[in-house]
């Protein structure tokens, strides 16, 4: 058994806690960051680590800074054999980084996609299949040696929140097992190294000179949590959660066909107006007129 302390702050980094906590490795401590003010009315609002650990009955810190000598120390009271990074959203700097062995859980075949947004840039990027590594953190951005690795394949239909919702399985079973076998790690290749940079405002707006199928990927990739978008002609934009391809291959403006919203070839299912609620593109349509 490890005695463990968590390092995360997203959905998938709570489900992963959930499943390191039912295990003989439960965390002493679970670390993430401070409570922010989020959606419309800015209220202020818990990581969902936190509130996985507080339902847990885990014991809970929110730096400011997890890098900071407070901080730290409170990680050192745990007396941690190991400390799980998830999805943390935060650099972790010296001397915290060689203060104890860190597992990172990291949502690609690395080296392929280093980085912030892995799941999203393999979905874009038409990739057919991604997984999970369990590295050694070090300095560098993701590069550090692999412990085990597990392959998913990237279904045509997949968006992030299907995709994600296997890959946090497989690395928590990863994880487990790691922790279990505490093997030596393997350093990763140097070919085929590519960064999952985070998302802009400009990698939600669909492209209308793209062929359907490269804008279906970017919906799909960015549903449900963050959403692509389409900018309209007034210079507005209506945010996209569901597409289909009718037509491979072609491009084009914004465009009403009947009760139909398309982007060239692809159609607009389900979209989001500004400050308004999802609505299927039929109801759109019926209350605007490009």
């Amino acid at each position: 058994m490890a005695r463990t302390v968590f390092l995360g702050t997203s959905d998938f980094a709570a489900a992963v806690l959930e499943r390191l906590a039912d295990s003989p490795h439960r965390p002493a401590l679970v670390v993430t960051r401070p409570d922010r003010p989020a959606g419309r009315g800015r209220k202020l609002s818990a990581p969902p680590v936190a509130d996985a650990a507080r339902a847990l009955g885990l014991e809970l810190a929110q730096p400011e800074n997890v890098n900071d000598e407070q901080a730290r120390a409170r990680i050192a009271q745990a007396r941690p054999d190991a400390v799980i990074v998830c999805a943390f959203g935060a650099m972790i700097r010296e001397p915290l980084l060689s203060d104890f062995e860190m597992l990172n859980v990291h949502p690609s075949l690395l080296p392929r996609w280093r980085g912030a947004a892995p799941v999203e840039r393999a979905i874009m990027e038409g990739d057919e299949k991604t997984g999970v590594c369990i590295i050694r953190l070090t300095a560098g951005l993701d590069s550090g040696p692999v412990f085990l690795e597990g392959v998913e394949p990237i279904a045509p239909d997949d968006t992030y929140g299907t995709l994600a919702a296997r890959l946090r399985e497989l690395g928590a079973d990863l994880l487990l097992r790691v922790l279990d076998e505490r093997s030596e790690p393997a350093e990763q290749p140097e070919d085929g190294v590519t960064y999952a940079e985070k998302i802009t405002a400009a990698d939600r707006t669909l492209d209308p000179a793209a062929p359907a199928e490269v804008n279906d990927r970017v919906v799909r990739a960015l549903s449900p949590h963050i959403g692509a978008r389409v900018r309209l002609a007034d210079g507005g934009f209506l945010g996209v959660l569901l597409a289909a391809v009718r037509a491979p291959g072609e491009a084009g403006e914004p465009r009403a066909d009947g009760e139909r919203l398309m982007l060239g070839g692809l159609e607009l299912l389900e979209v989001q107006p500004a400050g308004k609620r999802p609505m299927t593109a039929a109801a759109y349509l019926r209350g605007r007129s490009l």
